[in-house]
């Protein structure tokens, strides 16, 4: 070997190991703090929560649902965690956290239990929970439909039905007469890619319906959306998105509502749970009640977001959900509900630091609560145990103390190290971007 070769050859070892250090500082970097204007906060549903609901659809797939032999079993509902009475002590609890920001949706059927008859008591109940909310210093952010709605509704054709656009654009109009100077986040719609789905599964809708329910509710969107910026000054509308991977099931870059509706979006809202490697698999345990056993993996809110401000670099991010199921409190891997949300707004702060707009952070859920068919699934930092204590308190996780720590100091700590590291070989499904698949690689190898 000649003296050129050699030099020639140390250098290119020289080359790569510096490549290499370059990619371990990168993954390794101390993840910044997020800035002081950023939103922490909360998220719940109306349905799930509330309680005290009677003649929405809901009740009505429960009913049919909870007979010995149904198809997709469902347990009873009671009145869930009772939110309805307990809002003010909730929120209390969720001061005590330290968020700005608490995100509640509307239930249609409280406020127009009958065609065109608006409820005062129900309109009230929604004026008191945003007075509590901002007595507290918290900021309410409301989802107008978090998937629950009338009988009334149901009965005529649901979401398959014209005339559901005319009625939701009315019953839009009355939220915003009453709240539209208090409340300047809004959500349309809660995942409506979702949500066309969980309506096929409890109404057995045809390939055509499916598609009449799409094209409504992207119609109900811009309605809303023009009603929701005359009523409330300021206001800042969108419709969140639930992450599902990339694959032959979904993608965002290609996701029809969101497409159609892109205009009329003021930011970018994500809701992530998992990475959806296996979009198929994922699926399936959703369907059958067993989010619990979905592999977690915090790196894929890094690539989501990514993904999401490469399709719209224009507008920011929100994170309206993030969370972890548990079965009645435990996973059978062993991860904890602490180290699953540390994790995540580590990839959360990463994102920021490269760019990526993301200007808020909602933990699903401040208690457990009704997860569309059984109380097994808990996602709360509180727990509630609906089928075993008639009480319904609220006793904090493990994970309380450490999300008011992440609150008070903008993230986690720059010594902070990752516990859950992605595999390798889901670096290299489709789920994971191109432009994100070293990082994954990296964060594989080197957590």
């Amino acid at each position: 070997m000649s003296r050129v070769t050699s030099l020639v050859l140390l250098l290119l070892v020289a080359l790569c190991c510096a490549a290499a250090n370059a990619s371990a500082q990168f993954i390794v970097a101390p993840p910044r703090p997020l800035p002081r204007s950023f939103l922490w906060g909360v998220s719940a549903s109306a349905f799930q929560s509330e309680g005290h609901t009677t003649g929405a659809n809901w009740n009505t797939y429960i009913a049919r649902d909870s007979r010995p032999g149904a198809a997709s079993p469902k347990e009873a509902y009671r009145n869930s965690v009772d939110f309805y009475t307990r809002y003010r002590s909730d929120i209390g609890l969720a001061a005590g956290l330290g968020v700005n920001t608490y995100r509640i949706s509307i239930n249609w059927t409280r406020v127009e239990p009958r065609p065109g008859v608006f409820s005062a008591k129900g309109l009230a109940f929604y004026t008191n929970v945003v007075r509590a909310m901002r007595a507290k210093g918290i900021q309410p952010l409301i989802t107008l439909n978090h998937w629950d709605y009338p009988q009334w509704v149901l009965d005529q054709g649901g979401w398959t039905s014209t005339r559901t656009v005319d009625d939701f654009a009315a019953m839009t109009q009355e939220v915003v007469d009453r709240l539209g100077t208090q409340v300047h986040l809004w959500l349309t719609f809660n995942e409506e890619f979702f949500y066309e789905f969980v309506e096929q599964g409890n109404n057995d809708l045809n390939p055509v319906q499916v598609q009449q329910v799409r094209a409504n509710l992207i119609a109900a969107h811009d309605r809303a959306y023009d009603i929701i910026h005359k009523g409330s000054p300021g206001a800042k509308v969108s419709s969140n998105y639930a992450w599902p991977g990339n694959g032959a099931l979904a993608s965002f870059a290609t996701d029809p509502f969101t497409n159609a509706v892109a205009g009329k979006l003021d930011y970018l809202a994500l809701d992530y749970y998992y990475p959806a490697y296996d979009q198929a698999r994922t699926l399936l345990n959703i369907s059958a009640g067993t989010s619990y056993n979905i592999a977690l993996d915090p790196f894929g809110i890094y690539t989501a977001l990514r993904q999401m401000h490469a399709r719209y670099p224009s507008k920011p991010i929100l994170i309206s959900e993030n969370g972890m199921p548990t079965r009645n409190g435990t996973r059978a891997d062993g991860v904890s509900r602490s180290r699953a949300l540390t994790d995540t707004v580590y990839w959360v702060q990463r994102a920021r630091a490269a760019g990526v707009p993301v200007f808020g952070y909602l933990y699903w859920g401040l208690t457990d609560s009704y997860e569309w068919g059984s109380y097994t699934p808990r996602f709360g930092l509180y727990r509630v145990d609906v089928d075993k204590d008639p009480s319904l308190k609220r006793r904090p996780t493990a994970a309380v103390p450490v999300f008011r720590a992440v609150v008070r100091d903008r993230g986690v700590p720059s010594t902070y190290r990752l516990s859950l590291k992605p595999k390798a070989a889901n670096c290299e499904t489709t789920a994971v971007a191109a432009a994100d698949k070293a990082t994954c690689r990296a964060a594989a190898a080197r957590g």
